[in-house]
């Protein structure tokens, strides 16, 4: 099973480890690809703070952010695991998973990201600011540019088995899964269930959705869930005690297969 995250704006610092790599990091097709970004974002933030603001999308009080990315390639850099922080992650608990559960997730989770494209928890990396929504003056929408590279290596990443694509939408357009590999992908909607005046009504979670999609992700790593089809991980996520649906229209060929995870306490 791969588990596709997105990242979090905020991180952690990068410490005071050894500069990143990028022959070390994972899914090396996306090398070149990689190296675009970073020499475009280097050098806009190099060169001009006040535009480089302003293509970030970035506030005032984010203005350091701008001087970090200048910094980039010198960074000290540490696992993305420990890098990336926020709700999701917070509730993922990456340091405090058993060492069975730890394997597992250096083996499954894939970030997104719109400066690496995609990379694993145990990739070095530094702290930087690049959101996937971005429009870089040279290279365009980040969404577009990293396209045809995620689709050139992900369906080797991806194997047999089944995907549980738990990206945000800016996350989402950089890379949509087609064909057969659509049709093993599955993805998670948090819904939150309430009785209001004798009547249940369910509404669309933000803030807790992310919590939700890390909570699941934790105990599908501590439970040592493997499963082979996408019918199996519907189970398998049912099993740890969710309310699980699939909605009315149903399935569509060559399409994800959408669930709706049902939650009454957030």
């Amino acid at each position: 099973m791969l588990v596709l995250l997105p990242p979090s704006e905020g991180k952690a610092d990068g410490g005071r480890g050894r500069p990143f790599d990028p022959g070390a990091l994972s899914l090396p097709g996306l090398g070149p690809a990689r190296e675009e970004v970073l020499e475009e974002l280097v050098g806009l933030c190099c060169a001009d703070e006040e535009k480089a603001r302003d293509v970030l999308g970035l506030s005032e009080g984010l203005r350091g952010e701008v001087a970090r990315n200048a910094r980039l390639r010198s960074a000290p850099a540490r696992p993305a695991g420990e890098i990336y922080t926020g709700v999701l992650y917070d509730a993922l608990g990456l340091a405090t998973l058993s060492p069975a559960a730890k394997r597992r997730a250096a083996r499954s989770l894939l970030v997104f990201s719109g400066l690496w494209g995609a990379v694993g928890i145990k990739d070095r990396i530094p702290s930087y600011r690049c959101p996937g929504g971005v429009r870089l003056p040279g290279l365009g929408a980040l969404s577009t540019h990293w396209r045809e590279p995620l689709a050139a290596v992900l369906p080797e990443a991806a194997g047999t088995g089944p995907v549980l694509d738990l990206r945000s939408t800016a996350y989402a357009q950089m890379w949509r899964p087609k064909g057969e590999l659509a049709e093993r992908t599955v993805t998670v909607r948090v819904l939150q269930s309430a009785v209001v005046d004798g009547v249940e009504k369910r509404t669309v979670v933000s803030h807790f959705n992310k919590a939700t999609k890390g909570r699941i992700v934790r105990a599908l790593l501590e439970d040592g869930a493997a499963p082979g089809t996408p019918a199996a991980l519907v189970e398998a996520v049912r099993g740890l005690g969710y309310v699980v649906e699939e909605p009315a229209a149903g399935r569509k060929p060559g399409k994800p297969r959408a669930l709706d995870v049902v939650v009454s306490e957030l």
